[in-house]
């Protein structure tokens, strides 16, 4: 899904506050929009929403109906062109238990990797 916009959108979904604005600095830093949720379900409201995400980012613990792992299925299934990066400082995902268009990346995030990551996925 290469993506020709000059400002790509990013959903960053993270349920702890602190590490979500870490995300969302380190992604408008790099120059990217970034629209933020707390969970599954209000990132699929914003989804529902708006015709302009470019990619998901999201962590794969999170409270409420589904997991950030589900949540990217489901995201793939509704929006199958929407690459998906997933997280998390607590499990390890492999690639076959992701959707198509979909990476994973371990917490804490170096900078500069996380922003090659979601440049890669977003000009794939």
């Amino acid at each position: 899904m290469a993506v020709d916009r000059a400002v790509l959108t990013v959903l960053v979904v993270e349920d702890d506050a602190l590490v979500r604005m870490h995300g969302i600095d380190i992604l408008e830093d790099a120059g990217f929009a970034v629209l933020e949720a707390a969970d599954a379900d209000e990132a699929l409201v914003i989804l529902d929403g708006l015709d302009d995400v470019d990619l998901l980012f999201s962590d794969v613990d999170m409270p409420g109906s589904m997991s950030g792992l589900d949540l990217a299925h489901v995201v793939h299934e509704r929006w199958p062109d929407m690459p998906v990066l997933l997280t998390s400082g607590h499990h390890r995902i492999c690639e076959a238990q992701l959707p198509a268009e979909g990476k994973f990346v371990t917490k804490p995030w170096a900078q500069a990797a996380l922003v090659k990551q979601i440049r890669d996925l977003l000009h794939a």
